[in-house]
């Protein structure tokens, strides 16, 4: 399904990431496979995880190159894009999937873990995403057509929430936000900009819940590789009519999110008093809880792990 297109894929020396470039390979696409090489949490640098994706698609007669900068930064994502279109002479898909953790509880929080986190997602999407929204632009105002494919990597700690990570999920919501906006403004440029939130066995899931299994059969629903197929589907040229919209993938299942929309109102033809509200407020909510608790995602319900996201200490993110 990705024949003849040109990919780069940020964080994809491992997990989900490698997943990722080894079925877009078989299917046919050129991959850029960057990965830093850091540790779970940002700290250290290896090139080694990249260079063996690259090794592993050209041992299956596949065409890939690694790339090891830190795509958070501009001269790293600069040159990311710029190895894609100099080496293969275009550009067609942008898979963000770059990511740290600093867990942490909100008031034991530092600064650093902080910025630290929304750098890494929040800025390394950003960056990936306004030079190749810049490239498709200026082809598409050429007189070209592009078929420019993103996506991006959100999460349910950010759909959902998960308690102690108020840094990762906020960026993750952001990415949502941000695939959204983005998905609006280049759509006269014939570019689909979409969002997974994926649930997966990772080296981040397994840091924090020890190994995670699943009941014995055929399938393994928390293997990585089972990210891929969506991701892949949403770069291909079948994927075109969809764009802004965000799905969760665990195993086989496939969910489409559509959040904060409004599920009640009130209604006055003048200002409210803080005394009617308190006295009505009650009518909004109705038979919905008033305390925010959330349904398990649904890795935590294939694992059989139990507790509601909102609920218990930090742990981390279902994605990779």
């Amino acid at each position: 399904m990705l024949e003849g297109k040109v990919a780069v894929i940020t964080g994809a020396g491992r997990g989900i990431g490698r997943g990722e470039a080894l079925l877009f390979a078989e299917e046919g696409a050129r991959v850029v496979v960057n990965d830093l090489g850091g540790d779970w949490d940002g700290t250290g640098a290896d090139s080694r995880p990249a260079a063996r994706v690259v090794e592993e698609i050209t041992a299956a007669n596949g065409d890939a190159v690694a790339h090891f900068e830190d795509v958070s930064e501009p001269e790293g994502a600069e040159s990311l894009i710029r190895q894609a279109i100099e080496r293969w002479g275009r550009l067609d898909v942008v898979v963000n999937n770059a990511g740290i953790l600093r867990d942490r509880m909100v008031f034991n929080m530092s600064v650093e873990e902080w910025d630290s986190v929304m750098k890494v997602h929040l800025r390394g999407h950003f960056l990936t995403t306004r030079l190749a929204s810049a490239h498709w632009r200026e082809r598409s105002k050429a007189g070209e057509a592009t078929g420019g494919r993103i996506v991006n990597t959100s999460s349910t700690s950010g759909i959902l929430g998960i308690a102690g990570q108020s840094n990762y999920g906020a960026a993750k919501a952001g990415i949502a936000a941000f695939t959204q906006i983005v998905a609006m403004e280049m759509q006269r440029y014939g570019v689909t900009v979409n969002a997974i939130a994926p649930g997966a066995r990772t080296r981040m899931t397994e840091k924090t819940f020890g190994e995670l299994s699943v009941p014995e059969g055929n399938f393994d629903a928390l293997a990585p590789e089972n990210i891929a197929p969506m991701v892949a589907f949403l770069a291909s040229d079948a994927a075109a009519g969809i764009t802004g919209q965000v799905f969760g993938v665990t195993g086989g299942l496939v969910q489409l999110y559509q959040g904060w929309t409004p599920v009640e109102a009130l209604q006055k033809g003048g200002r409210w008093t803080p005394r009617e509200l308190a006295e009505r407020i009650g009518e909004l909510f109705a038979d919905r809880a008033s305390v925010y608790a959330p349904e398990r995602s649904p890795l935590r319900q294939m694992s059989g792990l139990g507790g509601s996201e909102g609920q218990g200490p930090p742990v981390a993110p279902e994605v990779g």
